[in-house]
């Protein structure tokens, strides 16, 4: 804000003072005395008032009556300001110093603009898929949209077969339903998850077992994991899979937790839900797994609103999973059903959406990346910030720009979300790990050492907005709130 632009004098007159309005712009003026210091605001409604009152343009300002508007004295955060604004029915609030001059210049238009977390892009190309769905009156959850992209995300993965569904979570129940997990089974799990990693675990009436995170990538432990298949094995209770999560956008090490799987007979459901387009020493994140799954939730790298998908190599697999997300009804004339099915077929319209989305993926990964890249270097000089790592062998999507904070520094994790939040950005924690929550209260949890790599990485893990979308002035200004949160402390 040139905060000279829109200040005046009382010597100035009101012609001068309706041209410096028009020029900024802005419905208002500051009213300063000689020395710089703040009187008053000025309005379009004080200048017109005062012509209409019979002033000459050509009289000064000095005839403009005093009056005590509202300042603040100190950078207030964004939401402060806007309560105050809504508290006084006013639009402006100038910011001044110790000396009582006005150096800035706060606007709702401008400060009432929250930044989210990850929000959907959606580009040009979608609606053409959309409009032949529409044209072809393909609406229903089948569909030309639908085959084709089931074959476009199985090439770009590197797997034959995939079937769209209504979500990753259905997904993931489809997998257990196809290993055949039920009552008495158990699973492997990592525990820095999102709950719809494991409560298709429970649709099943299975029970998960959780497994730690390592540092560095913070996926699944291979040390952790071992020590579980050790215990299973000696209780002679072996799990009916293993789920890996890969998280906010990195493979985990699949090397040594596919030996290990591949050791005991177990196999594996990879849970790629946000790591579409990373790639694990060179392969595809997401083709490692005997079942994998993919999300295209709205905060995901592409979406379709609403939407997953499940694939494998084995055909067999995929074509009972198509059978039972058609509710698992029988070929025959009638309706007959001799199991229970499910209803979680994608829509050909949403996989209109995916089919766009799909074309500018790698556009999208690299706007991630260089979001990452941004927060990294704006912050560098700040210790106390350790962001997640990418090891060696990963190529990371950077779906979630996702950190540690120093507990021992000036702001924790959690002090500089609410810093964060109070101007209008929104930051969240590192998933919450899935041993701690109420509702699998008693599971069993293998750490990789004596320590929790997940409880640490949750008590200290911050996720900032990282939207494809994103500004440059959004980032910059979510850089500033962050060094700001350091400086105050």
């Amino acid at each position: 804000m040139n905060i000279e632009a829109i200040s005046i004098t009382r010597d100035s007159s009101l012609r001068q003072a309706l041209q410096r309005m028009d020029e900024a712009g802005k419905g208002l003026l500051l009213l300063v005395d000689t020395q710089g210091r703040f009187e008053r605001t000025i309005t379009d409604g004080d200048l017109r008032r005062e012509l209409l009152g019979g002033r000459d343009l050509d009289v000064s300002l000095e005839t403009l009556p005093a009056m005590q508007s509202l300042i603040i004295d100190r950078k207030v955060t964004r939401r402060e300001a806007l309560a105050l604004m809504n508290t006084h029915s006013i639009d402006h609030l100038p910011v001044v110093d110790t000396n009582g001059a006005a150096f800035d210049l706060l606007d709702r238009r401008e400060i009432d603009d929250q930044i989210l977390l990850s929000t959907p892009h959606m580009g040009d190309t979608e609606q053409a898929f959309i409009a032949e769905a529409f044209r072809t009156n393909w609406i229903a959850p089948l569909g030309p949209n639908v085959d084709a992209f089931e074959r476009e995300v199985a090439s770009l993965v590197g797997i034959g077969h995939a079937a769209a569904v209504s979500s990753g979570t259905a997904a993931l129940h489809l997998a257990m339903r196809l290993l055949d997990v039920g009552p008495g089974d158990r699973v492997f799990c990592s525990t820095l998850t999102f709950a719809a990693s494991v409560n298709p675990v429970v649709y099943q009436g299975a029970t998960p077992v959780f497994i730690d995170s390592e540092p560095e990538s913070w996926n699944m432990s291979p040390k952790a994991l071992e020590r579980a298949f050790v215990a299973a094995k000696a209780e002679g209770r072996l799990p009916k899979a293993v789920i890996v999560v890969n998280l906010y956008g990195q493979s985990a090490d699949i090397d040594p937790i596919k030996a290990l799987c591949d050791a005991h007979g177990v196999p594996i459901v990879e849970d790629a839900a946000e790591s579409l387009g990373a790639l694990y020493k060179g392969q595809p994140s997401g083709s490692f797994g005997l079942l994998t799954i993919f999300s295209f939730n709205g905060n995901k790298i592409i979406t379709t609103s609403g939407g997953g998908m499940l694939l494998s190599n084995d055909g067999t697999l995929i074509e009972r999973a198509r059978f039972l997300a058609t509710q698992a009804r029988d070929p025959a004339p009638h309706y007959q059903h001799s199991e229970i099915g499910f209803n979680y077929r994608l829509s050909n319209v949403l996989a209109g959406v995916g089919r766009g989305q799909l074309k500018v993926l790698d556009d999208r990964v690299k706007a991630r990346r260089a979001v990452f890249d941004q927060y990294r270097d704006g912050l560098s000089g700040i210790c106390e910030i350790q962001w997640m790592p990418e090891p060696e062998w990963s190529y990371s999507t950077r779906w979630l720009s996702a950190c540690t904070i120093n507990p021992a520094g000036p702001v924790n994790s959690e002090q500089l979300r609410a810093h964060l939040s109070d101007d209008l950005i929104e930051a969240r924690p590192v998933w919450k790990p899935m041993h701690r929550q109420p509702v699998f209260s008693g599971t069993d949890y293998f750490m990789s050492d004596n320590q929790s790599v997940a409880d640490q990485l949750f008590q200290n893990g911050l996720c900032l907005p990282s939207g494809s979308n994103m500004s440059a002035n959004q980032i910059e200004r979510t850089i500033a709130s962050i060094r700001t949160a350091f400086r105050k402390s």
